[in-house]
């Protein structure tokens, strides 16, 4: 069993950036995809970017060369680093775990992202 926990939304101004944390338990987790998906209200919830084990990653076409996805194994973490932010980044923003590239096992509870002036 994996359990993730987010942290690192809030609210930031239009052009600011954000790092969101995810920190997971369990002992296996340099094995699993990691990834960010994300939901705004009103939309289904999308994938933004996955991780794989060896670094190899993934991204949505909305947000790369804004959005970076990154893990320290040693930590059990994995990060999205959200720069250039935009209205339209305003979300709950999800971590999953999978053991392929196309499944997410386990998810995070959400953190809100609110991109606002």
């Amino acid at each position: 069993q994996v359990q993730l926990v987010e942290s690192g939304g809030g609210l930031v101004q239009p052009g600011g950036s954000l790092r969101l944390s995810c920190a997971a338990s369990g002992s296996i987790f340099s094995s699993y995809v990691m990834g960010w998906h994300r939901q705004a209200p009103g939309k289904q919830r999308e994938l933004v970017a996955r991780i794989t084990s060896g670094g190899s990653t993934k991204y949505a076409e909305s947000v790369k060369g804004q959005f970076t996805i990154s893990r320290d194994n040693a930590k059990n973490t994995v990060y999205l680093q959200m720069n250039s932010l935009k209205p339209e980044d305003t979300a709950v923003y999800y971590c999953t775990g999978g053991t392929t590239m196309t499944s997410d096992n386990y998810w995070g509870q959400g953190t809100q992202v609110t991109v606002s002036s």
